[in-house]
């Protein structure tokens, strides 16, 4: 490719997928009942969180009369207005970055965020603050699983508030969602998805930074 261009595409359908069309198990759809509180997508680059968190969003759009508010870099499925008002925004062209379109969220009164991905301490730390403060929050991370995930939010911050943060995730934190694509029969990709539902033991570790010991 030297001294050429190279394009790299990645095809997006005009319809939003069910969450039973892609495979997602019950506990994944129970999250969206939730009134507050951060929902986690994570999976590595190419699993399909994009794919998820569209069909999680219009599953609300459907059942829920909510204000939604989307910061994605860049949108990907377009939400059109169903039960809900989706209110969609592109980091680079209706702001500027995720952390500038979080704080501005919060003068549009969003009952739902959608956040494209927690890059960095500033947006991580405000999208914590929202989920605490009432609204419910949905965010990527690149990991491999839930318990990484989790570390790598506490890890961002400096030692001396982490154990702040690990309280803050741990009233916060409703459930992670972590997804890869795998080979199917017959061709194509299915995913294969494991929940992590935050019940009081899972708190518990959070509170006590033991993270670790959620593999088990």
């Amino acid at each position: 490719q030297r001294n050429s261009l190279a394009l790299a595409l990645r095809v997006i359908p005009f319809r939003v997928r069910s969450l039973e069309e892609l495979g997602a198990p019950p506990a994944a759809t129970t999250l969206l009942e939730r009134p507050y509180g951060l929902v986690l997508v994570v999976g590595p680059t190419g699993s399909g969180k994009s794919t998820t968190l569209a069909a999680m969003i219009d599953r609300i759009n459907e059942t829920r009369p909510l204000h939604i508010l989307t910061i994605e870099d860049p949108v990907e499925y377009l939400h059109h207005h169903k039960l809900a008002m989706v209110n969609q925004r592109e980091v680079g062209t209706d702001v500027v970055g995720f952390t500038e379109g979080l704080r501005s969220a919060l003068r549009e009164d969003p009952d739902v965020i959608l956040l494209g991905e927690m890059r960095d301490l500033d947006s991580i730390s405000i999208t914590l603050t929202l989920a605490e403060t009432g609204h419910l929050v949905f965010a990527t991370l690149h990991t491999n699983d839930a318990a990484q995930a989790l570390d790598r939010i506490v890890d961002v911050f400096p030692a001396e508030r982490r154990d702040q943060i690990q309280v803050m995730l741990a009233g916060s934190l409703q459930g992670v969602v972590s997804q890869r694509l795998l080979p199917a029969m017959g061709g194509g990709r299915v995913a294969a998805y494991e929940v992590l539902m935050a019940n009081e033991a899972v708190r518990n570790l959070l509170r006590e930074g033991k993270t670790r010991q959620l593999r088990n």
